[in-house]
């Protein structure tokens, strides 16, 4: 298939989307970023950008044409999340994924995109008990299905639905990440520090862009991949960046919810053990990396720290 074809990444602007543009781009791909704002990350100042809010605008107005192929990185989740009470969980999600997600893909479907790759969660596939039980997981399941059920033979959509992601893009600024580094390394002294019980499966951002390209390319219509990298326990991961931060330590684990990694995140319950393999076969179709959280954390930390010294 060629690689050439000109591709719309929306979200191109955030972690995901910025990593799929950068590596889509160095595959020989046309690639034109849509999102709100411009984007802030220097590696895509010159990257081709649209202005667009998927959820309010109409895109039937013609910014759709000329595109071959999708990538689909903006479904919104507790980070967008009003937290003012002025609406509810499930009239946020239901508004910004469920309608207006499947909305932009059949208005990309009828512009005469033929190949889409929707960037999902792994929640409904491995907690689906969680489907009618959590607004965001419901939601991501109701988005997902929708997209999908738009496949047939003249538009080849498939989901990518990825554990906890982690990445850098210079430029761009990601808060969590930050002050998972302050705390890990003990620079908190105001929190407490613990781990908090279960675990999940991660995976880098750049591995996920690694699968977007390989679902432009040989990804079956109408399927839902559920990709990943490596398992850890919350201990484990929160004394990976400890030790890249230079501060060994070995973590109490406790019940209690963790000021970094609370409850509220914790999509598949608390205290849940999320661990998994992804399926050799699909993973060697949509040609990703594995292995590379351990080495994205020890670079991430040391980013940061050069960052601070300057």
């Amino acid at each position: 298939m060629d690689t050439h074809m000109k591709t719309l990444i929306v979200g191109g602007t955030g972690l995901v989307g910025g990593h799929a543009a950068i590596h889509l781009s160095e595959q020989g791909y046309d690639v034109t970023i849509m999102s709100r704002n411009k984007p802030a990350a220097h590696a895509l100042k010159d990257t081709e950008f649209i202005r667009c809010n998927y959820i309010e605008d109409d895109v039937t107005d013609g910014r759709l044409e000329g595109f071959d192929a999708l990538v689909f990185a903006a479904a919104q989740d507790i980070r967008q999340l009003p937290m003012d009470g002025s609406i509810s969980p499930d009239s946020f999600y239901k508004k910004a994924n469920d309608e207006a997600v499947p909305r932009f893909f059949e208005a990309a479907k009828a512009a005469g995109i033929t190949r889409a790759a929707y960037v999902g969660s792994f929640y409904p596939q491995i907690a689906p008990e969680r489907i009618n039980t959590d607004p965001y997981v419901h939601s991501r399941h109701v988005t997902d299905e929708a997209v999908r059920a738009l496949s047939d033979e003249r538009f080849n959509v498939c989901s990518l639905n990825a554990p906890f992601i982690l990445g850098e893009l210079p430029g761009l600024d990601i808060p969590h990440i930050l002050g998972l580094i302050a705390y890990a390394s003990g620079q908190l002294p105001d929190l407490p520090l613990f781990a908090p019980e279960g675990g999940t499966n991660h995976i880098t951002a750049r591995s996920v862009a690694e699968s977007i390209a390989g679902a432009l390319q040989r990804g079956e219509s109408g399927k839902a991949y559920l990709i990943g990298d490596e398992n850890y326990t919350w201990k484990e991961y929160l004394e990976a960046w400890a030790s890249a931060a230079g501060a060994p330590v070995d973590l109490e684990v406790r019940s209690d919810d963790h000021p970094i990694l609370p409850n509220a995140i914790m999509f598949a319950g608390p205290g849940a053990l999320v661990s998994y393999e992804p399926d050799a076969r699909e993973t060697r179709l949509l040609s990703y990396s594995r292995h590379q959280v351990g080495a994205e954390i020890k670079a991430m930390v040391q980013s940061a720290m050069a960052s601070a010294q300057e």
